[in-house]
């Protein structure tokens, strides 16, 4: 199976540094990171480690949606997923934390009801290869048919 890398060039100190991660594999980019505006509800310009994770997650999720639409008989028309990954401290060990992921799903579907589609959005997110990486971090699902 395949391999995907991406690579980071840090410069500085944590408050004062910065970095670009570099989507190697793709070469679809590079993206500036800083502590600053990692911890800011701003972003201006900048990713994070969350955003990226948000990213992958809901990527992932959405082929696993896909498939378990399918296994169940129905026919995904379109599927428009949103991975929200917070992030701040870590009350119990110090430092910081990722401190959950929503994810959301809207979908049109043929061939499954409102209950079905459901059942399909609670099998993806346990079989996506992202939510079962991050077993560590509670994750929530909202769920609907468009």
């Amino acid at each position: 199976m395949a391999t995907r890398t991406a690579r980071t060039a840090w410069n500085g100190t944590l408050q004062d540094g910065s970095g670009q991660v570099e989507l190697s594999s793709s070469k679809l980019g590079t993206y500036e990171v800083s502590w600053p505006k990692r911890t800011s509800d701003e972003a201006d310009g900048t990713t994070s480690p969350e955003e990226l994770i948000a990213a992958s997650h809901s990527a992932c999720f959405s082929m696993a949606m896909s498939g378990e639409i399918a296994k169940a008989g129905g026919t995904p028309q379109a599927l428009e997923v949103t991975a929200d990954v917070g992030f701040g401290p870590d009350k119990e060990g110090g430092g910081f934390m990722i401190t959950g992921i929503k994810l959301t799903v809207r979908g049109e579907v043929d061939g499954l009801d409102a209950a079905g589609f459901e059942k399909a959005a609670q099998a993806a997110k346990v079989g996506c290869p992202v939510s079962k990486a991050l077993t560590g971090v509670e994750i929530t699902l909202d769920a609907a048919l468009d």
